[in-house]
């Protein structure tokens, strides 16, 4: 019996020879896969622009940039998220102000009403583990004219339905949004790689810019950037991936109803929620338990992998260790740090893995 791993990359022949074409070509950088990428996927989202750089965390920065973040600015972020959320912030010269999470394991949204201050610039909005941000988030950073950056890189092709009955995908939920294609996630591109929209005319022309060194079509360095930019086969790979995002999200919905339904009477088990008038996205699967190590030594016997997502809190961590907020206390991510962990689920996942990993979880 094999063993089920947390996450699957799809790679087929479509994919192997969208990178072959263009690895015939020699042309390996600057080229037409990656304008149609960047296409491709602002229109998926509904952004006005985005364009494909080199993974999740440098767009984190050059989103950063291209909102005019500095030395002395305040972003707030959550607490409970991949570190790169955090360091991006520290890595543009402004300091993070760490956040509480809600019942739904995004940024608490009463939280960053009251961590707004005149030094207030932005707000990096996680969509953790596929699950859509309060949409209160959305409307405060429009009140307080503060930039909203959408960490996206868990959460391809997540909705959220307004009273109107308007749907808007991640991406274009905010300013500037961030993407990754690093091998687990929903989508990949044969390595690391990632992408920034925008649905802000403002960012539009600097988009293309920040990744290229922060040069114009002229090659005058405009605005700081750098070499961020993604390689032509993965872009390429990335155009033929888009195209089975949906189909692929159908079979991750699937999978985490049977969850949901077939382990609700497990009282061992704290199965997640789904954010009112949303559509999960699913990166992760996360159940609490009381017990992480009896109920991944349990998944273990099993050949089923599961992991700590994610057991150090931001603020918590190293390199914050002379931060203002180290040694505070958040009710909700301090007590679920540890306990939230993460089981498989991915869009090649079989029919008899399923029903393992519900057999695992039934009789726990």
């Amino acid at each position: 019996m094999q063993r089920i791993p947390l996450a699957r990359p799809s790679w087929d022949d479509e994919m192997r020879q969208a990178a072959i074409a263009v690895l015939d070509s020699k042309q390996w950088v600057k080229g037409q896969q990656n304008i149609a990428f960047g296409q491709s996927f602002a229109d998926y989202c509904g952004a006005l622009a985005a364009t494909p750089c080199q993974n999740g965390s440098v767009a984190l920065w050059a989103a950063l940039q291209l909102a005019e973040i500095s030395s002395g600015d305040e972003v707030i972020v959550p607490s409970l998220t991949f570190i790169a959320s955090a360091t991006a912030i520290s890595l543009a010269g402004a300091n993070a102000i760490f956040v509480d999470v809600d019942e739904y394991y995004c940024m608490d949204y009463h939280a960053v009403k009251e961590a707004i201050t005149e030094r207030t610039k932005a707000v990096i909005a996680v969509h953790l583990f596929g699950q859509v941000i309060d949409p209160r988030i959305v409307e405060l950073c429009h009140q307080k004219q503060l930039v909203l950056i959408e960490d996206a890189a868990q959460a391809h092709g997540a909705t959220i339905t307004n009273s109107a009955g308007e749907k808007t995908y991640t991406g274009a939920i905010g300013d500037i949004a961030c993407f990754s294609f690093f091998p687990s996630k929903n989508m990949a591109v044969g390595g690391e790689g990632g992408m920034i929209t925008t649905s802000k005319q403002i960012y539009c022309e600097r988009l293309n810019s920040i990744v290229n060194h922060g040069r114009s079509s002229r090659v005058e360095a405009q605005q700081l950037g750098s070499n961020l930019r993604m390689s032509e086969v993965s872009a390429a790979i990335g155009v033929v991936q888009l195209t089975h995002l949906d189909q692929w999200l159908q079979h991750r919905r699937y999978i985490a109803s049977k969850y949901l339904q077939e382990c609700k009477s497990n009282t061992k088990l704290i199965m997640p929620k789904v954010r009112e008038n949303t559509q999960h996205a699913w990166h992760q699967f996360c159940i609490l338990v009381e017990d992480e190590d009896a109920f991944i030594k349990h998944m273990d016997e099993r050949l089923i992998d599961s992991i700590v997502h994610y057991p150090i809190p931001c603020h918590k961590q190293p390199v914050f260790s002379n931060h203002p907020q180290h040694q505070d206390d958040f009710t909700i991510t301090d007590s679920i740090c540890k306990k939230l962990v993460a089981i498989p689920i991915f869009h090649e996942m079989r029919a008899d893995e399923i029903e393992r990993v519900i057999s695992a979880l039934s009789s726990y």
